[in-house]
């Protein structure tokens, strides 16, 4: 199970080699998630249309390795855009990946930029 939580590390848009596009801006619900396949990973993307962001992070959910987060609620905790697993209910911030519960589980986030209405979701590989 390690060899898969290994596979996901969190990139930032200094770090982005390729951006990846994954559809257009109506192809994602909105206030909610849906998921995307690059290469071998899972990405789960959410569109916050409440507030006008994009964030995407590994689909994994490393409490129970789960592939679910994209099922995941969306909203915010203390103005920390969060998704909560559906299953176990951990809390991860959208934008670093830390859990909001002070556990030392974490999750890999993306850069996502939209242009000409497509979502494009920065890798580092």
């Amino acid at each position: 199970m390690q060899d898969i939580l290994s596979q996901y590390e969190t990139v930032t848009k200094d770090e982005v080699k390729t951006w990846f596009k994954v559809g257009d801006v109506t192809d994602f619900p909105e206030n909610s998630g849906a998921c995307i396949k690059y290469k071998t990973k899972q990405i789960a993307v959410y569109n916050f249309a409440r507030t006008g962001k994009w964030y995407a992070c590994q689909n994994l959910c490393p409490h129970k390795m789960e592939m679910v987060l994209s099922l995941g609620m969306i909203g915010d905790k203390e103005g920390i855009p969060k998704v909560a697993c559906p299953m176990h209910k951990k809390n991860f911030s959208l934008e670093d990946g830390t859990n909001l519960g002070g556990d030392d589980l974490k999750i890999a986030t993306y850069p996502i930029k939209i242009e000409n209405r497509n979502v494009y979701i920065g890798f580092s590989d």
